[in-house]
Formats: C-alpha cells, sequence, structure tokens
C-alpha cells in the first residue's frame, strides 16, 4: 500500500509539473479523493518549505550568536593544519595567549559571517519547485542538507569572503594572525608559512553551516515534538510513512 501510495504521488507530481491548466484542475480533483491525511502537491511544497526555513533560521542564529563556532567543538575553527606546527611552536616558546587569541578571533570572524547566510538559504527555499520539495521529503535524512550545498556553496562563500575579511580585521584576527606568522617565520631554518586566512576561514565557516543544517533538519525529519505546526505533522507524517530506505 505504501508503495503504491508513493507511485502514485510522483506519477500526479510528475504531471501537474507539464500538463496544462485543464489537466492539472483534473488531477486536483483525483487528489482530492485520495484518503484523508495523504498531503496535497501544495501542502507538500510548503511544509517542507516551512520547515527548511525554521532549520535554516534556527542554523544561522545559533552559529551567529557569541560562541556559536567557539562553543561548538564540532565545527570550533582551528588553525590550519599546515599551520599547526606554528601553534605548536608558538606555545613551546610562551607565546601560548598568542594563539589562543588567533583561536579567539577567527571564530568570533566566523559567527560574525554566519548572519549572513539565512537571505541565502530562504531566496533558494523560495525558489524550489515541487519536485525538489518532494525529492528532499522522502529521500534520504540529509537530503535537504545535500540540495542546499549544491545549490549555495558558492553563492555563500561569494558572500562569505568579503564579510570574514571584514570580520578578521575588526576582531582583530588578521593582526594576531599576522604576529603569529611573523613570530614564527623569525625562528632559525623553519619554512615561512603564508595561509590565506580569509580563505581557510571562510571554507570552515560554511562547512560549520552546513553541519548545523544537517543537525536541524534531523531535528525535523527524527523529532516528532519538532514539527511545531499542524502542516508540518502532515506532511512530515506522511514521510514518515513513504520515504526511501
Amino acid at each position: 500500500m505504501r508503495t503504491i501510495s508513493l507511485l502514485l504521488s510522483l506519477i500526479i507530481l510528475t504531471l501537474l509539473s507539464s500538463c496544462d491548466v485543464q489537466s492539472q484542475a483534473q488531477l486536483g480533483n483525483i487528489i482530492k479523493q485520495l484518503p484523508i491525511g495523504y498531503p496535497t502537491t501544495t501542502e507538500i511544497g510548503l511544509g517542507l518549505k516551512q520547515a527548511l526555513e525554521i532549520g535554516t533560521t534556527n542554523g544561522a542564529n545559533q552559529l551567529s550568536a557569541k560562541d556559536g563556532f567557539l562553543g561548538n567543538l564540532a565545527i570550533k575553527i582551528f588553525f590550519p593544519p599546515e599551520a599547526q606546527k606554528v601553534e605548536k611552536t608558538l606555545r613551546t616558546i610562551g607565546l601560548g595567549s598568542l594563539a589562543d587569541n588567533v583561536i579567539l578571533t577567527i571564530n568570533r570572524a566566523a559567527e560574525d559571517a554566519a548572519k549572513e547566510a539565512r537571505p541565502i538559504f530562504i531566496s533558494t527555499i523560495k525558489q524550489m519547485t515541487i519536485a525538489d520539495a518532494t525529492n528532499i521529503l522522502l529521500g534520504n535524512d540529509d537530503a535537504a542538507t545535500t540540495y542546499f550545498k549544491r545549490v549555495t556553496t558558492a553563492q555563500l562563500m561569494e558572500k562569505f569572503r568579503p564579510v570574514i575579511a571584514n570580520s578578521l580585521a575588526k576582531v582583530g584576527a588578521t593582526k594576531y594572525w599576522g604576529d603569529a606568522a611573523s613570530q614564527y617565520n623569525k625562528i632559525p631554518l623553519v619554512n615561512p608559512i603564508s595561509t590565506d586566512l580569509s580563505s581557510y576561514v571562510a571554507q570552515k565557516a560554511l562547512d560549520g553551516m552546513f553541519i548545523q543544517i544537517a543537525q536541524e533538519e534531523l531535528k525535523i525529519r527524527d523529532n516528532i515534538g519538532a514539527r511545531s505546526t499542524t502542516l508540518l505533522q502532515k506532511v512530515f507524517g506522511y514521510a514518515d510513512k513513504n520515504k526511501t530506505k
């Protein structure tokens, strides 16, 4: 029964996207005759978009708050891998506070940039088609996150880069990083470090954003209590019965 229901749903969605107005009206009448509790295509689109707006807003708000990155070990930003020897050396020669300031300020810069993500996510959500929404709704647990990565990564990175650069300067990270690199490069026989800090922090901020969005997506999918509206309960209740295993 679930398989038949799912196939019927997908057939109707496909036909709706390609048929004329009269045929759409006829199909609409068919949908009305489906079992009670079965969401219409409009409800699927609206419900999924509502869930994603809630999730992305929560994610952006949490990351843009103080310690949104710094206080979350899953996404906290540390020295770049190729510069970890810089941190180790600085701590060894008694400049641990300088290393701490670098870590503190690059995370503050990421938190500052995170607030720029919400409008981009919201714009992407509004442009979703019914087919996009249904594929996400009935897809894997990270289907929405995967969709956002594919559709928004380039735009987010373009937006993040200047914000990160400004934030790094504003919170003092540029200075601390410059001081750290300078102190390290003065050490005899070391290879000078020349990491592009802005690009590194922008990429890490983007990675952290998608990790947070994935967590928000799971809340809606797995936690019935997180389905805060009747529409979300109906649409995701339907998804629970019919999504791809």
